[in-house]
């Protein structure tokens, strides 16, 4: 059998009221890569949220291999804090647990490489606070990155951020893969959808899993997305209709909260 970093079997999650997810099954292997599709509110972040050990399986099970490195939704750090980008990335290695120690020298390197990874190696120094939308993600994927987790978790990270940026983090996506890593992203648009490996569609429940070709036909974006989906050039391509954030970059296709924390619906 080949080997599974990621499963999933019938997982369901609430926080404290109805369900906000029910009967998701899937499972990855090392380099696939998965695209999360939904609307806002229709579970994505819930799972996300069972994967990274941050909010308790209602039904069902949920495994992943080792502590996944998670990078979660539309984060919103303090800005006026005096932390450099650097700063900010080597805060990854406290995932190791010695957070009460000063860095080691191996530690330190590896925040530089991240930063190097997501080219922003020419801001270490840059406050973060001062840094652009589009950069400030690039760091927080490079304290992701730091953890050197074979799972990463997320989250819409191309929500608002510029074009480089975007073209940046998608680039990541392939190398990653090519690592043997799993990487697990949510979003809305479709279209970046089909140059991943896999794709589950979820409306508070799992709608469909499996290839793009599988995944992504009229019917199935239609059980999704609902009224919030548009179908263009006779059902081969669609869009969302969604309430991005002004200029948020939509890539074509290529290539942790407190536990009992309301569900976030933007």
């Amino acid at each position: 059998m080949s080997e599974t970093v990621v499963e999933a079997d019938g997982l369901g999650a609430a926080y404290g009221g109805p369900p906000a997810l029910s009967g998701v099954s899937f499972s990855l292997e090392p380099g696939q890569t998965l695209c999360v599709l939904g609307p806002n509110g229709g579970g994505k972040t819930t799972l996300f949220r069972v994967l990274a050990g941050d909010l308790e399986a209602q039904t069902g099970t949920a495994r992943v291999d080792g502590r996944p490195a998670h990078l979660p939704q539309a984060e919103r750090p303090r800005l006026d804090f005096p932390v450099s980008a650097f700063d900010v990335a080597l805060m990854g290695s406290l995932a190791h647990g010695r957070w009460w120690l000063p860095p080691r020298g191996h530690e330190r390197a590896a925040a530089r490489r991240a930063l190097k990874r997501v080219g922003l190696e020419a801001s270490e120094h840059d406050r973060f606070g001062s840094l652009s939308g589009g950069q400030r993600q690039r760091v927080l994927l490079a304290r992701a990155l730091v953890q050197d987790a074979r799972v990463l978790l997320l989250d819409e990270p191309l929500a608002g951020v510029d074009p480089a940026s975007a073209e940046r983090i998608t680039a990541l996506f392939a190398e990653l893969r090519a690592e043997g890593r799993a990487v697990l992203v949510s979003t809305h648009d479709v279209d970046s959808a089909r140059g991943f490996d896999r794709v589950l569609c979820l409306n508070r429940r799992q709608v469909a899993f499996g290839t793009p070709a599988e995944t992504l036909g009229s019917d199935v974006l239609e059980a999704t997305y609902g009224a919030e989906i548009v179908m263009l050039d006779d059902g081969r391509r669609a869009v969302t209709v969604q309430h991005h954030a002004p200029g948020e970059f939509h890539p074509p296709a290529a290539g942790r909260a407190a536990p009992g924390a309301p569900p976030d619906h933007r």
